[in-house]
């Protein structure tokens, strides 16, 4: 069981919003390894949509990562891929 926790942290997924002008990445711990935002929407004058953008693209990231550590899971599983 501690293998397969290991291996879990270890997988990666993106999340995007707006088009893909906001990136997030988490890893299987749901820790954020990176954002990147393009410049273009930027603006001190409107600060509220990025902050939706943001928020939108976690959890866009966070819902792929379950669905991927939910498939790797199974595939592992089935496949008898996780013996100690």
């Amino acid at each position: 069981m501690s293998r397969m926790k290991e291996e879990v942290k270890t997988l990666e997924a993106t999340g995007s919003a707006g088009a893909g002008m906001v990136e997030v990445s988490v890893n299987g711990e749901y820790q954020v390894l990176s954002v990147k935002i393009d410049p273009e929407i930027v603006s001190k004058d409107d600060v509220s949509t990025l902050e939706t953008l943001m928020l939108s693209a976690f959890n866009d990231a966070s819902k792929k990562i379950k669905d991927r550590i939910e498939s790797y899971t199974k595939e592992k599983v089935l496949s008898g891929g996780w013996r100690n």
